[in-house]
């Protein structure tokens, strides 16, 4: 299963799991840019679409019901569905856009990961993976970005409860913190972006693709071994150091 499949690192995600031979379930909220990741996937027996807004609790277990009943069981989730939000100063910022970005980053992420682990307790064999999207700004933010930094700080949470909790049932659950990988997501980084100094630059990015590889990594393990965090970045953005 990958959220967030129908751009960016989900759809790089997806395709570099189906060149590795896994069947895949596709969820986000636009069926067309689904079908057309699963055109690109190839092999359309190996792969369901699946429109779903993963804030809404009965669309999510619809989700998970309807991926069991197509592939039997799920040994995999990739929970990437996410959004920025606005950039704002924190007493700018609404209550309606800091809801929205809370509601898809964390509601999102929890209500996907309790569905995975629903069933992969109850399978038969047991167990299964799931690798959390989180961000570099789970460690440390940008300016103006109060409601996205604080969700993928909660991502880590989420990641350290789900991997604590999982282990009696051979649930792994790890996370990959990214950092400038080349999506529309981040468009803005190649036009230029506020510092934290004030200043406004342009910053390097790095191929959604590398991002991809490291994710079929730590879902081609086996469940005794587990990637529990890994950052992929582009080498020369300023994150470490003083940038």
């Amino acid at each position: 299963m990958v959220t967030g499949a129908g751009s960016g690192i989900g759809r790089a995600v997806a395709l570099a799991l189906a060149d590795a031979g896994w069947s895949l379930t596709l969820a986000g909220r636009r069926a067309e840019a689904l079908e057309e990741t699963a055109h690109l996937a190839g092999d359309q027996a190996r792969v369901a679409t699946l429109p779903t807004d993963v804030t809404d609790p009965d669309a999510v277990d619809a989700l998970f019901a309807a991926a069991v009943e197509r592939f039997g069981r799920l040994d995999l989730l990739f929970n990437n569905a996410g959004t920025f939000g606005p950039a704002s100063l924190p007493d700018e910022l609404s209550y309606e856009d800091w809801k929205s970005v809370v509601d898809v980053n964390l509601h999102g992420a929890f209500l996907c990961a309790r569905a995975a682990f629903r069933v992969m307790r109850t399978q038969t064999p047991q167990g299964g993976r799931i690798i959390n999207n989180g961000s570099i700004s789970a460690h440390t933010p940008r300016p103006h970005s109060i409601a996205y930094t604080a969700t993928k700080h909660a991502m880590t949470g989420l990641t350290k409860s789900l991997s604590l909790d999982g282990r009696p049932y051979r649930i792994a659950c790890g996370q990959i913190d990214v950092g400038n990988a080349a999506t529309e997501m981040t468009a803005r980084m190649r036009s230029g972006i506020l510092q934290a100094d004030g200043r406004t630059a342009v910053e390097p990015v790095m191929d959604a693709d590398d991002v991809a590889r490291t994710v079929r990594h730590m879902a081609e393990l086996p469940l005794e071994a587990n990637v529990q965090f890994t950052t992929v970045m582009a080498t020369a953005m300023p994150y470490i150091g003083r940038g």
